[in-house]
């Protein structure tokens, strides 16, 4: 049975939640609500879990998020990472850009003065052991007990990956699940374009997107939690609960894990999720970029896609199509051998993408796209990444080339200026 989406993402207003428990009303897909995850790293590159120190040292006192006027920053799952979101949702993608790179200046000058520290962006630190970090336990320890109890969390997956992630309003249910399965079509494909984690502990794996791979790794004991990372196409919003967390309830209850777990939503490990309380879809299968301007990019581009594919009414590829061309794109990104109709490899659907992005992109997201032209045409940060290393080696140390290369990607994302 084929599926098509149907032109219903634009007719309702919505009440999109935020965290003090104001209410703004949104069209569906009006507004971008991102969220970042950097590595706090000294300048050569080494990660520094001082996380809660930096938290205590600008607040006063440890908290999980410092809040500003126009962003909020704070813990993440260990010491060595930061996350910066934004305050409230942004209409306007030059708006979502100065305000989110004033959020990463304001800390650097603060990581810098303090603590000789920086940031750094990208989807893994490249060099980081699992020892040189922990888990944040100054909340939540009850939840992290719970997760001991069940998964190994000395992994990379718990403790070296860094997504970008854009929250995405989306109406009434109808419209919700209409711009959900074009995300879930359009989220294989995301990683060709969005991979920046080519090394993990100093060696290149044999993945262009190691954070994925990663990611899926890290709950591989209740494997119902991730999925196939890309979500199944649904009808509605009780079809998302029943396969995500019925599933995963039932599992975690057998395994011995609490009533904290076994009734998490939030839990849900696929690319693209529902985020009920904010009346938003979360997409977070974006590794980390470089700098802000390249998280601005593939926010624009993923809406103006997913707007596209709903007005072409496109269909829907069958599912095991997108877990089988997902699994070869994290491996081996835009050369990645596709199924997909509009094109034989990741590069050529990633251009199909990009043209509906294009014709259905409104004034303000064009200008950001060729961010992604780039990107297409010359390679992911990623392969961007793990050739400049390569091609340092050949006259250093593979660790020397590593730390030079990561050296530009940190001065990058001071600078807010993207990578090629």
């Amino acid at each position: 049975m084929s599926m098509r989406l149907k032109n219903t993402a634009n007719t309702l207003h919505i009440e999109f939640k935020l965290l003090r428990g104001r209410v703004l009303s949104y069209r569906p897909l009006e507004v971008f609500g991102p969220e970042h995850e950097f590595s706090i790293v000294d300048e050569q590159i080494k990660p520094l879990p001082i996380s809660d120190k930096v938290i205590e040292d600008y607040h006063g006192k440890i908290v999980d998020f410092v809040e500003t006027p126009t962003f909020a920053f704070g813990k993440e799952q260990v010491l060595h990472q930061m996350e910066i979101k934004a305050k409230k949702p942004f209409r306007s993608p030059e708006t979502f850009e100065e305000t989110m790179q004033n959020a990463v200046s304001t800390l650097l000058e603060f990581l810098k003065r303090k603590h000789q520290a920086q940031l750094l962006g990208t989807g893994m630190h490249p060099l980081l052991n699992l020892e040189e970090t922990s888990i944040w336990l100054h909340s939540n320890q009850e939840t992290v007990q719970e997760y001991a109890k069940i998964f190994n969390l000395k992994r990379h997956g718990w403790r070296n990956i860094q997504s970008f992630q854009v929250n995405l309003p989306y109406g009434n249910e109808t419209q919700g699940v209409v711009i959900f399965n074009a995300l879930a079509h359009l989220c294989a494909y995301l990683p060709a374009i969005a991979a920046s984690s080519p090394f993990c502990e100093g060696k290149l794996t044999s993945f262009v997107d190691s954070r994925l791979y990663n990611y899926k790794d890290n709950m591989k004991e209740i494997p119902s939690i991730a999925g196939d990372i890309v979500p199944d196409f649904i009808s509605s919003f009780d079809q998302f609960r029943r396969e995500g967390l019925g599933k995963y309830s039932q599992e975690l209850a057998k395994a011995g894990a609490g009533e904290i777990l076994t009734h998490a939503e939030w839990l849900n490990q696929r690319g693209i999720v529902f985020k009920f309380p904010r009346e938003a879809i979360e997409v977070r299968i974006m590794d980390e970029q470089e700098c802000i301007k390249s998280d601005v990019a593939l926010s624009c581009f993923t809406r103006a896609t997913v707007r596209g594919l709903i007005a072409e009414n496109t269909e829907l590829p069958q599912h095991q199509l997108l877990v089988k061309d997902y699994n070869a794109i994290i491996r081996n990104g835009l050369q990645a051998q596709t199924q997909h109709p509009k094109g034989k490899n990741a590069k050529q659907v990633c251009q199909y993408f990009l043209n509906i992005a294009s014709k259905h992109a409104d004034a303000n997201e064009k200008k950001y796209l060729w961010i992604i032209k780039k990107r297409i045409e010359e390679g992911n940060l990623s392969e961007i990444i793990r050739n400049r290393v390569e091609a340092k080696a050949q006259k250093t140390t593979s660790k020397e080339a590593i730390v030079s290369i990561y050296q530009q990607l940190a001065k990058a994302l001071s600078k807010n200026q993207p990578y090629f």
